[in-house]
């Protein structure tokens, strides 16, 4: 791997770093979408078109679609400095730009790309991932909803659970089984789907922080045309897991995890620190470290024109249980006032702890838990049958 970054690289960090400057709004407390109020969901919106304007959202599309070509190692750059400056995220610079786009480009008709790719670009639409339901998380390949042929269309069935920003969503991917006969990795479907369909309806689901944004989506008998089949009828397991593909990288988790680290750090400098706190803080900064080059090598592999899929379970593994152990550290030291909310005047760092640490529950499920993760570093990493 290596350790360094070109000249053209270091320019375009530069460049991302004076722009997030000039728009990230003052003021902003830098929570994540999934926990906005309204009002917070309002001006990360108002971002998005503002990084979509000015390019950024598409750094590493092929430019006959607009973008500029870069490399993993440049997405990775952009990454790290939305991590790490948490910039509003609305969510039009997340599923769109970087899983569903690519994934149109790859298996898309020429009018899915047409149709979606521009509006995408700007940061205009946002899109949810209905993949996941209540017994098809960690193995996508047992899912149930169901797409039917009726004449040029499909009629879609089933409830998908957990999907972030599902009640915001203008359209989703979705994965439904087309073929109930085939194995159940051969009978998966993907599709394009407008979520102001008639028979979709979203409920938001409690979660343990107050603002969450986690959804179930229910589609009965949902009408979808046959031109927003994704590709060929029964591939939609493999496209599933290109599309995964491009989330392999969590290098924008691991910057959040080194500013949490840095907050607490500044924090902690204002007031009388133990022996304790500054082994812990020690701990946490040498991990946060780690945690960003772990996810730099598997942009690394991605430029060599490899699959990195144990290292990016290693990164994902490290990167998220990384950010539990910052939140739970966080909540040791700060004790009763870092249990208040943004609502309290007195709560330090305008109350992220308390949304940090309640965020963090699950931060090992989403994307393949941890479990997941080890049974993947111990097969395809170190060789381990079974």
């Amino acid at each position: 791997m290596r350790f360094g970054f070109t000249p053209a690289q270091n320019a375009l960090r530069q460049e991302l770093r004076g722009f997030l400057a000039r728009e990230i709004p003052s003021g902003w407390r830098g929570r994540h979408f999934i926990w906005m109020t309204e009002e917070e969901w309002r001006t990360a919106r108002q971002f998005d078109r503002k990084l979509g304007k000015a390019g950024w959202l598409t750094l590493t599309w092929p430019k006959e679609y607009g973008g500029q070509q870069r490399g993993p190692m440049e997405q990775a750059i952009f990454l790290e400095e939305m991590g790490y400056h948490r910039a509003p995220n609305g969510g039009g610079w997340a599923h769109g730009p970087v899983f569903v786009g690519p994934t149109i480009m790859h298996y898309g008709s020429a009018s899915m790309k047409a149709q979606h790719l521009p509006p995408i670009s700007r940061g205009d639409l946002i899109w949810c991932q209905g993949f996941s339901e209540p017994i098809a998380g960690s193995d996508l390949s047992a899912l149930e909803t169901s797409a039917q042929r009726d004449g040029d269309d499909y009629l879609v069935n089933g409830m998908k659970h957990l999907i972030g920003m599902g009640h915001r969503a203008d359209w989703c991917i979705l994965a439904a089984r087309t073929d109930r006969q085939a194995p159940k990795h051969k009978g998966v479907s993907l599709f394009l789907v407008d979520m102001h369909s008639p028979g979709i309806r979203v409920e938001l689901m409690p979660t343990i922080p107050k603002y969450g944004a986690q959804t179930r989506i229910f589609f009965e008998q949902v009408r979808v045309p046959k031109s927003c089949l994704m590709g060929e009828e029964n591939k939609g397991f493999y496209q599933m897991m290109r599309t995964m593909d491009y989330e392999r990288n969590r290098i924008m988790f691991a910057a959040d995890a080194a500013r949490a680290v840095d907050d607490l750090t500044a924090y902690v400098k204002g007031h009388k620190a133990t022996a304790m706190m500054r082994h812990r803080l020690a701990d946490r900064r040498i991990e946060a470290g780690a945690a960003v080059l772990l996810n730099y090598r598997i942009a690394w592999i991605q430029e060599q024109g490899r699959l990195p899929t144990a290292e990016a379970s290693v990164g994902k593994l490290f990167t998220e249980e990384l950010r539990k152990r910052v939140s739970a550290t966080a909540i040791e030291m700060l004790g009763m006032l870092g249990q208040l909310s943004f609502e309290e005047r007195r709560a330090p760092n305008n109350g992220a702890w308390s949304d940090y640490y309640l965020g963090m529950v699950s931060s090992t499920i989403v994307g393949g838990t941890s479990e997941v993760q080890r049974d993947i570093i111990a097969q395809r990493g170190l060789g381990l049958p079974r």
